[in-house]
């Protein structure tokens, strides 16, 4: 087991994704290699700088911009983010393309427009292209935030692991970005949950049920999920080429060869700052869980993995409007009687004064999503009646701005 010279909190690790599409029409364009060689001089898959990395992804019209080192100062962070964005938009500007955000593009047709990355380092692509058929929606067509959290040890790891497991369920309510596929509205706030939970059911082992098991050891998560998925994905693994930590695909993964846990299941927000507030928020509430704040660290890992599978799938599909009635989760809040989602995360932040949320626009922006709803809503309600084609790279078209210009989007 390798462990992160971090301990907890002290320090983050943010990954942003984004797509790039035609300023015009918005369809998708294969550009990451272009883009990356602009700055390289080179073909290459990752540019670094400074405080941000620039990489490739699975497709070749996502580019992922990430924290190149931790980070403890979310601010700057934010900041480094939004000069990225606009220093890609810029260099993206001579192929008369941008790029646009939320989890999923709303009328790309990922069976004819999908390019997976071809050149370096490409063959887990091919393979698991082999294996799953990458060109489909929550394949060629998703795009997300990961928050990766530092662990020293094996205590350090089963208390940020249990609290974790907590969290999870609630977090779509405030990230969902993926009302539309095929240019419809898909009946969810968070249809790349969806596919994410669905797209590698041929081997179950890989994503379970998203929420992670009650394991909070190096040894029981080696036996119990590694070894696991070692063994399903053998008859596949042709040269041997897939490692099962590369693989694991659960809501939250650890990665013991580094010493961290990494969030998968936010869904990309409209703009940097409504990103990092969402973070900001998430560090506070797990710093909370396992100072005790809520419950203690036995309370926290009897929770039963089913209740939070179920409420993770309601509060994907109904966000923040979710009832939760079940009294084992509310009672790890000091909450009693049964209540919605969006008042579960209000009853969190009133008690937790004293730390960023509270402070300048973060807090602004939090409310905003409890408020007039996650993402998702405010795309929906921003259709009104008109649920026209046009209507709809309107929306998306605004939503673009809102990334280059680090503002939220409100009608």
């Amino acid at each position: 087991m390798s462990t992160s010279p971090y301990h907890l909190f002290h320090g983050y690790g943010v990954e942003l994704e984004y797509m790039i599409v035609d300023k015009d029409t918005l369809q998708v364009k294969h550009l990451a290699d272009d883009l990356l060689k602009y700055e390289l001089g080179e073909l290459g898959s990752d540019f670094e700088n400074g405080m941000i990395t620039w990489s490739n992804e699975l497709v070749m019209h996502v580019i992922e911009l990430k924290s190149t080192h931790p980070e403890s100062d979310l601010e700057t962070l934010e900041k480094a983010f939004t000069r990225n964005i606009s220093r890609i938009n810029t260099i993206l500007d001579e192929w008369n393309a941008m790029l646009m955000p939320t989890a999923a593009h709303p009328f790309m047709d990922p069976n004819e427009e999908t390019k997976l990355w071809p050149h370096d380092n490409n063959d887990v692509y091919e393979l698991y292209n082999k294996i799953f058929d990458c060109s489909g929606h929550g394949w060629s067509n998703l795009q997300s935030t990961h928050l990766n959290l530092p662990f020293a040890s094996d205590e350090e790891f089963a208390k940020l692991h249990a609290a974790v497991r907590i969290v999870l369920p609630l977090l779509p309510a405030l990230c969902a970005s993926s009302p539309i596929l095929d240019e419809k509205l898909s009946g969810m706030l968070d249809t790349r949950l969806l596919y994410y939970k669905t797209n590698q059911a041929k081997i179950p082992s890989i994503t379970g049920s998203v929420i992670p098991e009650a394991v909070f050891s190096y040894t029981d998560y080696q036996n119990k999920i590694y070894s696991q998925i070692e063994k399903d994905i053998a008859p596949y693994n042709e040269g041997d080429i897939l490692e099962p930590v590369w693989v694991n695909s659960r809501g939250a993964i650890a990665r013991f060869d580094r010493g961290s846990i990494e969030i998968r299941i936010m869904d990309i927000q409209e703009c940097p700052a409504a990103d990092l507030s969402i973070i900001n928020v998430v560090v506070e509430l797990l710093k909370a869980l396992i100072h005790g704040k809520f419950c203690n660290l036995q309370e926290q890992m009897n929770i039963d993995t089913n209740l939070l599978a179920s409420l993770f799938d309601q509060v994907t599909a109904n966000g923040r409007q979710t009832m939760i009635d079940d009294i084992s989760f509310l009672a790890v809040f000091g909450m009693t009687s049964p209540t919605s989602v969006k008042d579960v995360w209000k009853h969190i932040l009133s008690i937790m004064p004293g730390n960023k949320i509270y402070e300048q626009r973060w807090q602004s922006i939090i409310h905003t999503i409890l408020d007039k709803g996650c993402l998702s809503e405010r795309i929906i309600n921003a259709m009104h009646s008109d649920r026209s084609s046009e209507h709809i790279k309107t929306i998306y078209q605004e939503l673009s701005v809102c990334l280059a210009e680090n503002r939220m989007f409100l009608r």
